[in-house]
This record gives structure tokens, C-alpha cells and sequence, in this order.
């Protein structure tokens, strides 16, 4: 085979370690309380047609997938309107799991950005920042992810408003990601009667990814996340396979 450096570079890249970072979803998995569940159905198959072909019913932000900017603020960027080149990004992943295992209701700070900084370096600008919470091994068991109480109130972790103003005006980071439905902590969702942290991000005119899995096998640093979707018109995002490649260990 001939020698170019482009099919180089990707010989480098897979026999590096790649980590799907995507849920599998189907009909039942655990989805925003506001949402009508996939309906998937089979329209032709192999045995009677000769192909296989299903149609799936699908609300946009379902499963794994990627937030554009228009999804909660107006006159923002549709998903077909991000550049490719944002999509690919370098990934810092801050653990927070065993605050969260001890505390279904934590809440990210930025003294505890700070803190975090204080041991594993300073964030760099034009990252892509994933909390790691470990609240995706509840998935796919909905009760176990949406954690209600005895009221019916959901009790989720989540980021703290000062946190993300932080990472993206100070540490101009590019965008986020978590494990959870949302980018606000569900108490604090009921308490501003809003999801004024995901508006937040959003304003920014930049996207976040939720519903993240497998942060728990990538590096703190050195990985880079893909956030490759399809690219419908004018949607306020869709179901994504994001993904990681890290170094070998």
C-alpha cells in the first residue's frame, strides 16, 4: 500500500485505544419524563423482501446525544450548522463518582473545579470537559437512573451554574458533557423551576453531549472525544455516537 500521511496518522489512531463512549437505545430505555419512548418498527425484512429496512420514531434528544445551541435558545445554531472541526475535540474527564456515590444530589462548584485543578493541572482552553459521575451504570434500569423519592421527585447530580460560567468564561473550555438527562442537578432543576445551567451553555452559542457512558476507562487526560451524528435540518440535536480514543496504557 502506498504511503500517505493522512493513512498514516489513522494506522496511529487504531492501534490506539478507542472507547465507545454511546448508549445502545431501543424502545425502553431510560428517557426524559416529557418524551414519547422510540416506537421502532419493521417495515420490510430479508425472508419476504429480499431486505431489511425498519422505521424508528424518535424524539431528537434521545438516548446519547448531542444538544445544539438552537435547543434552548433562540436564534442560535442549528445541529447541521456545527462545523465538523468542533465535533472532534481534546477530552479532560473530572471524576467526581464517589462524591456522587455518597451524594445522589452533588453538585459541582467551582471550588470544586478549583480544587480539582489544584491536583491534576489547570483546564486548557478549547477542551471538551465530561463530569464522570458513574450515574451511567445505573443505566438501562430507569428507576435506578431517574432515583425518585417517595414524593416522585427525581434525584440526579449535576453541574452548578457557577461551575460552567467558570470553565467557559475563565477556563474557555468549548464544551461539556455528563452521564445524566440533564446538565443541572435535579434539585436544583426544582428549585429554579428551570435548567438555567443547560441554558446557560447553550447561550454560549457552543453544544453539550448527554447521556454519556464508559468515562470511568478514559485518562483524565490525553483522550479526544468525536461527536459524530446525523445531520438533519434545523434540529435542535440528535442521537449521537460519540466516542474516545485514548493512548495505550
Amino acid at each position: 500500500m502506498m504511503s500517505y500521511p493522512l493513512w498514516q496518522q489513522l494506522e496511529q489512531l487504531k492501534a490506539s485505544t478507542w472507547v465507545d463512549l454511546t448508549h445502545t437505545f431501543n424502545e425502553d430505555i431510560p428517557c426524559f419524563s416529557e418524551f414519547e419512548r422510540a416506537k421502532v418498527s419493521t417495515l420490510f425484512n430479508v425472508a419476504d423482501d429480499g431486505f431489511y429496512v425498519q422505521n424508528w420514531n424518535i424524539v431528537t434528544q434521545y438516548g446519547t446525544h448531542i444538544d445544539a445551541p438552537i435547543h434552548f435558545v433562540e436564534n442560535k445554531r442549528y445541529l447541521n450548522e456545527l462545523d465538523l472541526k468542533e465535533l472532534v475535540l481534546p477530552l479532560i474527564v473530572i471524576d467526581f463518582s464517589k462524591e456522587v456515590a455518597d451524594n445522589a444530589d452533588f453538585i459541582v462548584t467551582t471550588e470544586h473545579i478549583k480544587a480539582w485543578e489544584q491536583q491534576h493541572g489547570e483546564i486548557e482552553p478549547g477542551t471538551f470537559v465530561a463530569l464522570r459521575t458513574d450515574w451511567s451504570k445505573r443505566w438501562p434500569d430507569a428507576e435506578q437512573f431517574e432515583n425518585k423519592d417517595s414524593e416522585g421527585n427525581l434525584h440526579l447530580p449535576g453541574w452548578g451554574l457557577d461551575a460552567l460560567k467558570y470553565l467557559l468564561e475563565e477556563r474557555h473550555i468549548k464544551a461539556i458533557g455528563h452521564e445524566t438527562f440533564d446538565t443541572d442537578a435535579s434539585v436544583d432543576v426544582a428549585k429554579n423551576g428551570d435548567i438555567v445551567g443547560e441554558r446557560y451553555v447553550l447561550a454560549q452559542d457552543t453544544f453539550q453531549v448527554e447521556l454519556l457512558t464508559n468515562l470511568d476507562q478514559l485518562p483524565t487526560r490525553g483522550a479526544i472525544i468525536y461527536t459524530i451524528s446525523a445531520k438533519p435540518d434545523k434540529a435542535p440535536g440528535f442521537p449521537v455516537r460519540a466516542f474516545a480514543i485514548k493512548p495505550n496504557e
